[in-house]
């Protein structure tokens, strides 16, 4: 099975006859630009929206652009903007700890006033669904036990604070006319048009690629859950099909129990698939964040949605993708694969002001 970008992946079913009026957020993004193609290769009328911080980086050919497509913050969507539309899938958000850490006052405008802000004008315009990208990160450093979504929840960054902060906001707009749903998904991984490599298992490929070599600055005992992002799309799509009582103000964790690895794991299948790939570990790192989830609820609930990934199959897949694009060690260090270099450069260059929002001239 091959996805829409030539990698081999999840399979769609055609859904024309049920087909929506989807408004997705974060096109451009690592997932964005997985989802849109699957989306719309299945019958829905896709309308996109994207600031665009990461728009100047290509892995690979493969960016499939919607007809409808509005280079727009997420902070000044309008009302018009969702006219007519069946469902929003909410992505668009600064992403990961490092970004959060880089600009928490930003991240707090846009990942979580934003966030409500779209909701609310998507609630008022009528939009029966809302789908909202959370993260397992809400649960930060937990127990031995593996969280579910009814544990507490323990944020340790800013951007994992934001999640719980929309979670709890826009849950509350959940009436008899809007509901929303929300998917806590695991550590992504896997390739992408829109690549990234700072995420844990896309980094270390890239490290064995481009240099035989794994060094470790922890010794890899925390946990982390981890989630292919094409099936992070299948999930989105189960979601928009299922019955509204099976998602109506539903909290779903994204991945498969047994996918959950420790950093150690992770780092020794990668150097497995890798070949004449070196391994060292370090000490305990100063990152604390550990815990094992629970994904039950899911594959009950939306009995169509079950991951077909696991990290050896997403690591191979990684070393294919290596090797047939002959990737270079300045692709993998490239600022438009790691989102905080990224935005560093936007800010540096004086492309975006202090608010984050492009300068006249600079898109």
């Amino acid at each position: 099975m091959t996805n829409g970008n030539g990698w081999q992946g999840w399979s769609d079913e055609n859904t024309e006859q049920n087909a929506m009026k989807i408004l997705i957020t974060g096109t451009d993004g690592y997932l964005g630009s997985l989802l849109t193609p699957i989306l719309m290769r299945q019958g829905h009328e896709i309308r996109a929206i994207d600031t665009g911080f990461y728009r100047s980086g290509c892995l690979y050919n493969g960016l499939a652009i919607p007809s409808s497509m509005l280079r727009k913050d997420i902070r000044h969507i309008t009302a018009g903007d969702l006219e007519s539309i069946d469902a929003v899938v909410h992505m668009g958000e600064l992403s990961n700890d490092p970004t959060g850490a880089l600009v928490p006052n930003i991240t707090y405008e846009i990942n979580h006033r934003g966030s409500v802000r779209l909701a609310e004008l998507a609630r008022q315009a009528g939009v029966e669904r809302f789908v909202y990208m959370s993260s397992c990160s809400v649960y930060g450093s937990a127990s031995g036990d593996y969280v579910t979504e009814g544990s507490a929840v323990n944020p340790q960054t800013a951007y994992a604070i934001c999640k719980t902060m929309v979670e709890r906001d826009v849950r509350s707009m959940a009436n008899d006319h809007f509901s929303p749903t929300f998917l806590r998904n695991a550590t992504a991984y896997g390739a992408s048009p829109r690549m990234r490599f700072d995420i844990v298992l896309n980094n270390l490929a890239g490290l064995a690629w481009t240099t035989k070599e794994i060094k470790m600055v922890s010794d890899g005992t925390p946990w982390r859950p981890l989630v292919h992002a094409l099936d992070i799309a299948h999930a989105i799509s189960c979601v928009l099909k299922a019955p509204r009582e099976a998602v109506h103000d539903e909290t779903f964790n994204v991945g498969d129990t047994s996918q959950n690895y420790s950093i150690k794991e992770i780092a020794e299948i990668v150097a497995e698939v890798f070949p004449d790939c070196e391994l060292v570990f370090g000490n305990q790192g100063a990152d604390q964040r550990s815990y094992r989830v629970s994904f039950d609820k899911i594959e009950a609930k939306l009995p169509h949605f079950r991951c077909e990934w696991n990290a050896r199959r997403g690591a191979e897949q990684l070393r294919d993708v290596f090797q047939r694009i002959d990737m270079a060690p300045e692709v993998f260090h490239a600022r438009s694969f790691t989102r905080v270099k990224q935005l560093e450069y936007l800010i540096r260059t004086r492309q975006i002001d202090q608010d984050f929002f492009w300068r006249n001239g600079a898109t």
